[in-house]
């Protein structure tokens, strides 16, 4: 992807964006605990203190949700940062990828490969042009069959948001090794998979969501 092709994504992205947000744009930014991952971000609407109800609501009824990171995939992507060897070397499979921070960081952690897979053209969009940001390759698909089948490792972020989603975790773990960081299910306990640890974070840029939406636990799926 060329700067000019990026160019035509951020404009893109723009478009999308001011449907929902007329007067907002995207920024380019660090995020907290990650600061060598930049990404482009919802710019801040107010510096200084959480959203309008009625903001909040406009996004979460037509969210252009890859224009945030939301918590789990900052504690997922600073997970494989500091510990690569769940990625060296290896095909990683990142599902519904949202502005594309677990992608970018396996790809900096040193997957050998990576495959963001999403059927929103757009979140397609927000991770390529995020992965240019970063100096990174990283593959589209829309077809996750296809590319569960080159998966040495599947990681997801937070998308048992829509509760029919669960039994992709089943599928995941026909790769062999899964991550799953989820903030969103507090009862979540899925079949073959163990808790590595729970983290604190919340949503970048802050939405002012409630805290139990802060609380993101880790789980791993390996072969035995």
């Amino acid at each position: 992807m060329t700067e000019n092709e990026k160019r035509v994504g951020l404009d893109a992205l723009h478009q999308c964006l001011h449907r929902v947000l007329p007067a907002v744009s995207l920024r380019s930014q660090s995020l907290p605990n990650t600061p060598q991952l930049r990404l482009w971000l919802l710019d801040e609407l107010f510096p200084e203190q959480a959203l309008e109800p009625e903001i909040v609501n406009r996004i979460m009824e037509e969210p252009p949700y890859w224009s945030f990171c939301w918590a789990s995939g900052q504690v997922l992507a600073e997970y494989l940062m500091a510990h690569p060897q769940w990625v060296k070397g290896r095909c990683v499979v990142d599902v519904g990828p949202g502005s594309g921070v677990v992608a970018i960081a396996a790809a900096m952690a040193g997957a050998r490969k990576v495959i963001a897979c999403d059927l929103d053209a757009d979140a397609l969009t927000a991770t390529r042009v995020n992965a240019l940001e970063n100096d990174v390759e990283v593959m589209l698909s829309q077809d996750l069959d296809s590319a569960l089948a080159e998966a040495d490792l599947v990681t997801a972020a937070d998308i048992l948001y829509d509760r029919e989603n669960l039994p992709l975790l089943a599928r995941f773990q026909a790769a062999g090794r899964v991550l799953l960081a989820d903030s969103r299910v507090p009862d979540l306990n899925p079949r073959g998979y163990r808790l590595l640890g729970q983290w604190q974070s919340c949503t970048w840029p802050d939405l002012g969501e409630s805290s139990e939406y802060n609380g993101v636990r880790l789980f791993a799926s390996e072969p035995e």
